[in-house]
């Protein structure tokens, strides 16, 4: 079944509050998806530097050893950031490629989850409200971000399993719903020379646009080739660097609203998730049409 949630802060002065918003909307769509949970948010970026945030079963010892290693490695300090089993590493923007590799060559037991200018990842097994206590998300800030509550259908409830997925720079995808064709879609996209980590549909629907970006397409116009290329039920939010974005299938059967105000946008799989954002009330509540793109940038 799956929660999905979602926040779009037009007004700056409200991102102190992002994390504590969207936990709030995310533990309230547990009873969607009780098996794991996860939130990407956007936050602060700095000229020149990027982010890789990465995961361990084994934090204690891994995160030790990677830091050990890279500075050797690369000649130079860069910080890490260590929250429980994640930890979100800032190098040089040059430097990424290189601290990717390096970790998926030498670190059999890390996981990379998300890298950018902005963008942070943190996701676990587990219910919603244990997940944001886990890793104080509640007092995380940011621009915009997404998350996920996880009832598991197509593949095994692991780490890896739960949403968000990140396949891209800055990119993250949630997803309520079950595609049909993810199986030769993903063969298609290995060919093209795309990796993936788990058996989960969501990865190749993450991919999917990914790959479409990079051939240089707009994320709006990728978002329509969904609509021709990926058969099955699904509602999509969909998060860059600078924008948020909502599609749903021709049938729309997988629930949706959004709302929206002169401070924020906000998305819910059912409108409790709303209900305790400011001035709901006086916000523009509607349900995303089917196979309608919309999106909204800073």
């Amino acid at each position: 079944m799956c929660g999905i949630v979602g926040l779009f802060l037009k007004n700056p002065s409200l991102r102190p509050e992002l994390g504590a918003r969207l936990s709030e909307m995310l533990i309230t769509m547990s009873d969607r998806g009780p098996d794991s949970a996860g939130i990407a948010i956007y936050g602060q970026s700095d000229s020149g530097r990027s982010k890789i945030t990465v995961q361990s079963a084994n934090p204690a010892d891994d995160f030790s050893a990677l830091s050990n290693q890279l500075v050797s490695q690369l000649g130079k300090e860069f910080q890490i950031e260590i929250n429980d089993t994640h930890a979100v590493l800032s190098v040089e923007s040059g430097d990424v490629q290189f601290v990717k590799q390096a970790i998926k060559e030498q670190f059999s037991g890390l996981r990379i989850m998300s890298s950018g200018e902005a963008v942070e990842m943190y996701k676990e097994v587990g219910p919603p409200a244990e997940v944001v206590h886990r890793f104080g998300l509640d007092r995380m800030s940011g621009s915009h971000g997404i998350g996920h509550t996880r009832m598991a259908t197509e593949s095994a409830v692991t780490t890896l399993g739960a949403h968000p997925f990140s396949t891209g720079p800055d990119q993250c995808l949630v997803h309520n719903g079950s595609l049909s064709n993810h199986n030769n879609l993903r063969r298609q996209l290995r060919r093209a020379g795309i990796h993936f980590e788990t058996e989960n549909d969501t990865e190749v629907a993450a991919a999917y646009l990914s790959s479409r970006i990079d051939c240089g397409v707009s994320l709006g116009d990728a978002l329509e080739g969904a609509l021709e290329d990926l058969d099955g039920f699904y509602t999509f939010v969909v998060s860059t660097r600078n924008g948020f974005g909502v599609l749903r299938d021709p049938i729309a059967c997988k629930p949706a609203v959004l709302a929206e105000t002169d401070d924020y946008v906000a998305f819910g799989s059912e409108y409790r998730a709303l209900a305790d954002l400011p001035r709901i009330k006086q916000a523009t509540v509607w349900e995303p049409e089917p196979a309608m793109v919309y999106f909204w940038e800073h």
